[in-house]
């Protein structure tokens, strides 16, 4: 991951310099979504079926390869945009059945009551890799041939491979009617379950609403440091280390914490603290970087808070042999309203400038914050899983923390 993050810095970056289009930029984090809108599905079906610790092989196997034919085209000087655009598709790819395939047995092998803490620990982990990542590619980039950063990406991914090896990682038992299954009918499962919790189709629906302005913010990024606040590579090394501050501390405090009881009240309270961190980056002056790194890190502790608390309500309220088809398919469902947003932002951003998204962002998602506490079926979200009724987790009679917090 440590090789991942170090590679998709200097991508970004090659083509924040060469090209200075946010329409590049929008496009390539187009092309990236592409497999998940039109292939998670089927992929999440497949990673039911197979067993996952080879998929994960296999997954970063091909990051690994694309990695390698892209250090060669920066080698020989043939490096075209096309190039990047190919690959960002193929990391893509990778990550589609790699991502679903780890998620699915963490639920095997964590306790359900642990599984907040562990996922405020995957936070720290991806924090903790964007402290270290940022700033080491903006170092390897003055020290090595950007040939040579894509080979350092080829080496972790071997070093990521070869535990895989030895690790044991659980599979879900599968009956015999789901064996002999097509396909079609495993995709149609996973959507009939998805459908079937009313709390998770509003989270759902309230996220692809906030995801049309959200996805142009996050990949427009390097062109607000180097336009807005006329910053180069190092600066954008220090709003990637401040955001992964903030998920590494957000993820600490998740990790010992583990949320208020109900899991959804921690998620809901950061989105409205989020909102407010991209609101007032989009209001800081140009002059004033460092206000804009303290926004930054604001929202990244938050995002651990609100994506910590959700995988954990995944975990724990479906079913181990259908996690993989569902998480592909939510994962489906969220990345088609990305494209509306990037197709509007590339060309309103350069004409227009880009520091209106933020705003946008912001004021969005901390509506959904504070409206999502008047809609029942978001706040039973853990009690009502999938048109079954679980044991609330809040006592009769009993005032749930978050609401005594307020």
């Amino acid at each position: 991951m440590v090789g991942s993050t170090v590679a998709q810095f200097a991508l970004v970056w090659w083509l924040t310099k060469t090209t200075g289009s946010a329409t590049v930029l929008a496009t390539a984090t187009l092309v990236a979504l592409l497999p998940d809108i039109f292939l998670g599905p089927i992929a999440g079906a497949y990673v039911d079926r197979w067993n996952r610790r080879v998929v994960m092989i296999l997954a970063d196997g091909l990051v690994a390869l694309a990695a390698l034919w892209l250090a060669y085209l920066f080698w020989t000087g043939s490096l075209a945009v096309w190039h990047v655009y190919v690959v960002m598709l193929i990391r893509s790819l990778g990550g589609m059945f790699h991502w679903p395939a780890m998620s699915a047995s963490t639920a095997l092998m964590v306790p359900e009551e642990h599984l907040s803490r562990v996922a405020g620990l995957n936070q720290t982990v991806k924090g903790a890799l964007n402290i270290v990542g940022a700033p080491l590619g903006a170092l390897l980039m003055e020290v090595l041939p950007l040939h040579g950063v894509m080979l350092v990406d080829v080496g972790t991914a071997l070093l990521a491979i070869i535990p895989l090896l030895f690790v044991l990682i659980p599979q879900p038992e599968r009956r015999v009617e789901a064996r002999q299954a097509s396909i079609w009918s495993d995709v149609r499962d996973g959507f009939r379950y998805l459908m079937g919790w009313k709390g998770l189709v509003v989270l759902i629906g309230a996220a692809m609403i906030f995801k049309i302005v959200l996805t142009p913010a996050f990949s427009l990024i390097p062109l607000l440091v180097s336009d807005h606040f006329g910053g180069d590579a190092v600066q954008l090394g220090m709003t990637d280390s401040a955001a992964g501050l903030g998920l590494l501390l957000g993820g600490l405090l998740l990790g010992v914490w583990g949320g208020f009881r109900r899991k959804i009240y921690t998620t809901l309270g950061g989105m409205i603290i989020f909102g407010i961190s991209f609101v007032a980056l989009g209001m800081t002056p140009g002059s004033m970087f460092g206000g804009a790194l303290v926004s930054i890190f604001v929202a990244g502790f938050t995002i651990s808070l609100i994506d910590g608390p959700i995988m954990a309500i995944m975990q724990a309220g479906i079913a181990p042999e259908l996690q993989g088809r569902v998480f592909t398919l939510l994962g489906s469902l969220l990345s088609m309203t990305s494209p509306i947003g990037l197709i509007v932002a590339g060309p309103i951003s350069d004409a227009m400038g880009i520091t209106i998204w933020y705003i946008v962002a912001g004021v969005l998602c901390g509506l959904i914050g504070v409206v999502g506490f008047f809609i029942p079926a978001l706040v039973n979200i853990e009690q009502n899983n999938n048109g079954s009724v679980k044991k609330d987790t809040v006592a009769a009679g009993t005032t749930p923390e978050f609401e005594a917090t307020i």
